[in-house]
């Protein structure tokens, strides 16, 4: 392994255990192996590396979440189960996806591909649970899984043992139909 691979490895591993924005370049080159001045020669700046690593790794496990989420049965308790145990697999990237959340005003690049990643997690949830559903129907199932699935995460990783279970959320929103149907 190079030693770009190896500074997108060692930021990657940063980001695991430190965030983002706590880490520094003497981190990352601790973790990598390798001389401080290989991230600029290679990246230009300790941000554009930790950028280009946070993009890879929830890229990533983006894909990985997405396979788990098409493995399950397509039930709504399957599907939050898989959730759940995204944030509890995954917790780092869980933690610094809200990390980042707050700092996207600072952060324009970020900012960028977290409106993309949005976009586009939106619309594949929207697949997942109204199948054939498009347009404005697809947006408003999307964007109330990305909300649903927010809080989940807010909960699984603030207060595990008080947080809903799948079976609880399924059976949450059941009761929520059941209310807005009378």
């Amino acid at each position: 392994m190079g030693n770009r691979e190896s500074l997108i490895a060692g930021a990657k591993a940063c980001l695991h255990d430190i965030g983002y924005t706590r880490t520094t370049a003497r981190d990352i080159a601790t973790a990598a192996g390798v001389s401080l001045a290989a991230i600029g020669y290679h990246f230009g700046s300790t941000r554009e590396l930790l950028n280009q690593a946070l993009m890879e790794a929830l890229a990533e496990w983006g894909a990985e979440l997405d396979s788990t989420l098409r493995a399950t049965d397509g039930s709504n308790e399957a599907l939050w189960a898989a959730v759940i145990a995204s944030v509890r697999d995954q917790r780092p990237l869980w933690t610094t996806q809200f990390e980042l959340a707050g700092q996207v005003d600072r952060l324009p690049e970020i900012h960028e591909f977290l409106v993309a990643g949005q976009r586009q997690g939106r619309a594949e949830l929207a697949g997942l649970l109204g199948g054939g559903a498009d347009g404005e129907e697809a947006r408003l199932l999307g964007g109330l899984a990305q909300a649903l699935l927010a809080g989940l995460a807010i909960q699984w990783l603030i207060d595990p043992d008080g947080a809903l279970t799948a079976a609880d959320l399924t059976a949450a929103l059941k009761l929520a139909a059941a209310g807005s149907a009378t």
